[in-house]
């Protein structure tokens, strides 16, 4: 059992979308990810990119953006995944 399963709830740190939730929907390898979002599109991302947090949904590997959707929906996290948090600079 890893920090990163899929359906765990992660913010992306770097990149365009950073500050944003997403969620894990897929290992690729031991280094890539693959995530999706509200506001984050699907794609591979590092695993040194994304924070996780303590939350997780319920979704199945390889699920497509709208059952990740309808999963964020259902556990009630719309809001949480639609707004920004700001990253501290190290």
């Amino acid at each position: 059992m890893s920090v990163y399963d899929i359906g765990r709830v992660c913010i992306k740190t770097m990149g365009r979308e950073a500050g944003y939730y997403c969620v894990i929907v897929d290992i690729i390898d031991k280094n890539y990810l693959l995530i999706d979002g509200l506001k984050v599109k699907r794609r591979r991302v590092n695993f040194n990119h994304i924070e996780p947090v303590s939350d997780s949904i319920e979704i199945k590997k390889g699920a497509k953006h709208k059952e990740v959707e309808d999963a964020i929906k259902k556990a009630k996290m719309e809001k949480k995944f639609k707004e920004k948090i700001t990253i501290p600079l190290h």
